[in-house]
């Protein structure tokens, strides 16, 4: 990884709006940065300095995976030992921080331990940007997690059965993943089946999976720090025609946003492909969130593709493209794909197939 380019981008970023210093509070955007991946840490970066402030626990970690910046490691939290070095550099007067991962305890707990006067400012998105963009590394390690998320769907078809519950289903699966080498999930698995499939994040329940109907299975993993997401949705026993109808909907609406994917168009124009055709088959107000969002170090990150957003795609970008009708008291399906922005178009990075599968 980049990291020495990324602080330099930062750096400049800082110049740009003004600031004397900027503190990093938000662990994504730390580990993006340096690397350092604990629970507890900022990072501190002015023109000169670049700072991970973290406590005792991490010595080893810190000095094993930090790069770019320097490790200082206290005996207080890391926003007072940030602060207590801030209240030395008395030319430091404009500290930008990430208002959004910020409570208000925590900046006045900063501020105490400054003990001095500076201005805190509600800092611009300065290291969002730089995520959006992902590099050849990061798409390899997101390509690599959703290849195994598409390995873990095919488990997931030996396992759904009626009568096993939604909470074991998503349990073995889980298990599943652990066992091929995730770190983690990305989000907590949602089987949604039957009537329950209508919830749009319906997290798995006690509830049983019925002798018919539909089922949302969500889910993702994180392999070397990277995010994975897919939906594939099934059905338990025969279809009729209404919800056979409904899936093929939902597959032309989400290959249509698919197509639409291209360098320079908005992110609000891939929304409205989906959402166009689900509206011409009369099925738009059953279309209730937006079409996808980013995704890397974090499962939901920028840009947001969404009606009248105005983010244009630029080759880099990793996004989900995921439209879903829901039929209170019924029905729903969702289908979604990962995909890479190109310099053509897109590539798929969740190789599972998405014509109606039936068990």
């Amino acid at each position: 990884m980049d990291y020495s380019g990324r602080l330099r981008r930062v750096q400049a970023a800082i110049e740009n709006n003004r600031l004397d210093a900027f503190l990093v509070s938000h662990l994504p955007n730390v580990q993006y940065l340096c690397g350092f991946t604990g629970s507890a840490g900022v990072l501190l970066i002015t023109a000169t300095d670049k700072l991970l402030f973290t406590d005792g626990r991490y010595t080893l970690q810190a000095r094993e995976q930090v790069h770019g910046a320097k490790v200082r490691i206290g005996k207080k939290s890391a926003l007072v030992t940030s602060g207590e070095w801030l209240a030395g550099r008395k030319s430091l007067r404009r500290i930008g921080i990430e208002a959004a991962n910020m409570t208000i305890a925590s900046r006045a707990t900063l501020a105490k331990s400054v003990g001095r006067k500076v201005l805190f400012v509600a800092a611009p998105p300065i290291v969002e940007p730089l995520r959006m963009i992902k590099d050849t590394e990061e798409v390899a390690k997101i390509r690599a997690a959703c290849h195994l998320g598409a390995k873990l769907f095919d488990k997931l078809t030996t396992i759904l059965k009626p009568g096993i519950s939604e909470s074991e289903a998503a349990g073995e699966l889980e298990f599943a993943a652990r066992k091929a080498g995730a770190e983690q999930m990305a989000f907590p698995t949602i089987i949604a089946s039957g009537e329950r499939s209508a919830l749009p994040h319906g997290r798995a329940s006690s509830a049983p999976i019925p002798a018919r109907g539909f089922v949302v299975c969500d889910f993702g993993v994180i392999l070397a720090g990277y995010c994975s997401d897919m939906t594939r949705t099934i059905h338990i026993g025969p279809c009729d025609t209404e919800t056979r109808s409904g899936y093929e909907a939902v597959r032309e609406a989400q290959q249509a946003a698919v197509d639409a994917v291209n360098p320079g168009v908005t992110v609000g124009e891939v929304d409205q492909a989906a959402r166009k055709l689900l509206y011409n088959r009369k099925l738009g107000k059953f279309f209730t969130h937006s079409t996808g969002h980013g995704v890397g170090l974090e499962i939901h990150e920028a840009p947001r593709l969404a009606a009248r957003e105005k983010e244009v795609l630029q080759p880099g970008m990793v996004i989900t493209i995921e439209p879903g009708i829901y039929l209170p008291g019924k029905w729903g399906v969702r289908i979604e794909d990962t995909v890479v922005v190109t310099k053509t178009g897109c590539e798929v990075l969740t190789p599972c197939p998405k014509d109606l599968l039936t068990l």
